[in-house]
């Protein structure tokens, strides 16, 4: 997921796919927390919400900007 993140936008290549790839990486960490509720493992909903911002906040950059 990272390098779908940054590799697009280093090389100058399809950088469309950038926000394409934090999408992703947002909608797995959103089944990651599903998960971990399922299992009684509230803990690390902290770690999945920290993830889920950074690449909301990717996301959201891109598209916008």
């Amino acid at each position: 997921g990272a390098i779908g993140v940054v590799l697009p936008v280093l090389t100058g290549i399809l950088p469309w796919l950038t926000p394409v790839a934090a999408i992703g990486l947002v909608l797995t960490m959103l089944g990651a927390m599903a998960t971990h509720l399922r299992r009684k493992e509230p803990q690390m909903l902290v770690v999945n919400l920290v993830l889920l911002s950074l690449a909301a906040f990717v996301a959201y950059g891109r598209f916008v900007a």
